[in-house]
């Protein structure tokens, strides 16, 4: 079997699709509270997302992630889901919400065969919900986490954006959450994409940092729990969850990655802190056979570079948006 392998021998067997740019939040860190969405016609179809979704499988892809913008916002995705489940090769698909529409669809997507859930909170505090997202909606986001729960995914994990004088102040209270709840938690170090009207190098807050702040309540057990993904995880003694961190300032994971992105316009993104890319929409749309498809992504491997080079002490390197990306 063909199969993935980068310039640097790295086998590519996750692949990120974003099925739209669609958000009903307008969370500061990913996008612009003005942001213009795309036209439709420009959005990949479900048809065209199934055809790279099988080519990928045919190369080795396991693992596919769902994300947006919000997922949910794009109509019949359980559909889809079920769809991509059934490829041969594909051992399990996921989902990173941010759980505003999850008292609708948690139980269509766990029938779908959806493996695991991804939340986005980064705060308990309905103000600062507010101020972060520009929309007030933590009772729709903590509704849904609730529904979700009553069905058995095999897992469910929060996710959390950690920034210095932004939620830092919450980082025990939402591990008690997810505690409280029987969640996993991830915290991850705010990526420097797009234009966000704040100087990041501020509101920075190193992995290692929020470790300590938990470590001084809970003891953190150390574990080799991997999803697929940059997570490190830590066990919390006595109790069913777990604590992850994504850390791609302060603990570079690129040397092990092994996944790529496609965004909701069919634009193949070979690493999250470069620019390099492959149109997939244009040979899809003029009718390219499966093996040239295949070929298309073979070739854009070519392009996937060793590392990101994230700075934040330097002015906004890539300038598109977490929404226009994927997440």
């Amino acid at each position: 079997m063909r199969q993935l392998i980068d310039p640097f021998g790295r086998k590519i067997e996750y692949l990120r699709i974003s099925v739209t740019d669609r958000c009903d939040l307008r969370c500061s860190y990913c996008m612009s509270e003005d942001v213009e969405f795309l036209p439709r016609q420009d959005i990949l179809s479900f048809e065209e997302i199934i055809r790279v979704a099988k080519s990928f499988a045919q190369l080795g892809v396991k693992r596919i992630r769902i994300t947006g913008g919000e997922p949910l916002m794009r109509k019949k995705l359980p559909e889809l889901i079920a769809t991509i489940k059934a490829i041969e090769g594909i051992e399990e698909v996921v989902l990173t919400t941010n759980g505003t529409l999850l008292t609708q669809y948690a139980e269509p997507l766990y029938e779908a065969g959806l493996s695991r859930l991804n939340i986005s909170l980064d705060t308990l505090n309905s103000e600062k919900f507010l101020t972060l997202t520009r929309r007030d909606r933590l009772h729709a986001v903590l509704a849904g986490i609730a529904e979700a729960k009553k069905y058995p995914f095999e897992s469910i994990k929060i996710n959390t954006v950690a920034m210095r004088g932004m939620n830092d102040d919450e980082v025990v209270s939402l591990t008690d959450f997810a505690i409280e709840n029987g969640l996993d938690i991830t915290f991850i170090e705010e990526m420097p994409l797009g234009e966000v009207g704040y100087d990041r190098s501020v509101t920075f807050l190193p992995s290692d940092e929020v470790k300590a702040m938990i470590a001084e309540k809970y003891s953190l057990l150390e574990t080799d729990y991997k999803t697929g993904g940059p997570a490190t995880y830590s066990r919390v003694a006595n109790t069913t969850s777990r604590v992850g961190f994504i850390s791609p300032h302060s603990h570079n994971f690129c040397g092990d990655c092994n996944r790529v992105r496609m965004t909701s316009v069919g634009c193949l993104l070979l690493c999250l802190g470069n620019e390099e890319s492959q149109d997939l929409r244009t040979p899809l749309r003029q009718g390219c056979s499966d093996d040239q498809l295949t070929d298309h992504l073979i070739n854009a491997l070519k392009l996937k570079p060793e590392k990101h080079e994230f700075d934040l002490a330097e002015e906004v390197q890539i300038l598109r948006f977490m929404s226009n990306t994927g997440g």
